[in-house]
């Protein structure tokens, strides 16, 4: 985990200026990638931002430094966004004037999170955009105050590399009153992938049932014989010889 602050407006309301939320950059290991409805952080893919600010030196540096060292802060030199993932690789994504923001052809319910007052793309509609593989289509919550993928389009399609992405943030941690979870919106539960894919998860679950089944079996089968086993030693012969001893 990592925290980072939230330097401005961009994902209100579901992020205020000032938060910290906490930073999942280990799953990214494991090789997950991000998905649809996820809040992310990443690195500038390039010319999203300025010039790489200056630390300035002295203690605040230092400290900063250190707190980025274990984990607590990131790096003063380091130049990150957070926003949503709306679309990944292979998705076509679209937004008409005053319309909804659409992913493979499925209209987005952005009700959960879109800023109160703001259009899905009112001020800049674009697409359709296929997302080539490899890379993510983001945007801030707060539509009219986020400089996203949108305004990026001159830059290798708006898009970003997925391993550009720092991790996902799960967690809103401070200021205390606002602590909360940040789960993946309902309104994505029905945007179906270009092309039909399993997670890898959701195969690992189906991969290892079967198995969980067959020694559940086993060991089941293990509890009847050692219990005919019992029942043999402790009846009659009478009762074995006719067959009448308990089948557990």
């Amino acid at each position: 985990m990592q925290a980072f602050s939230i330097p401005s407006n961009s994902m209100q309301n579901t992020l205020q200026q000032g938060d910290r939320v906490l930073v999942d950059k280990l799953t990214p290991w494991f090789g997950a990638e991000p998905e649809r409805g996820e809040v992310v952080v990443f690195h500038d893919p390039g010319g999203w931002l300025g010039e790489s600010p200056s630390s300035g030196g002295g203690i605040g540096s230092a400290v900063q430094e250190a707190l980025s060292f274990i984990g607590l802060m990131p790096s003063a030199e380091d130049q990150d966004l957070i926003k949503r993932v709306i679309a990944v690789g292979g998705d076509e994504v679209a937004c008409e004037e005053n319309g909804q923001v659409t992913v493979n052809g499925e209209a987005l319910d952005e009700s959960d999170y879109l800023y109160p007052g703001n259009t899905p793309c009112g001020d800049r509609p674009f697409g359709p955009i296929t997302i080539p593989d490899g890379e993510l289509w983001v945007m801030g919550d707060h539509r009219q105050d986020s400089l996203d993928s949108r305004f990026h389009q001159n830059l290798s399609g708006g898009t970003v590399p997925v391993d550009d992405v720092v991790g996902r943030a799960i967690v809103i941690a401070w200021p205390v009153t606002r602590w909360s979870t940040l789960s993946v919106p309902d309104g994505y539960d029905s945007v179906a992938g270009a092309a039909a894919a399993v997670s890898p998860a959701a195969l690992g679950v189906a991969g290892a049932l079967p198995l969980v089944l067959w020694r559940r079996r086993r060991l089941l089968d293990r509890a009847v014989a050692a219990a005919d086993a019992a029942v043999a030693t402790a009846a009659p012969a009478t009762d074995r010889d006719e067959g009448t001893g308990a089948k557990g």
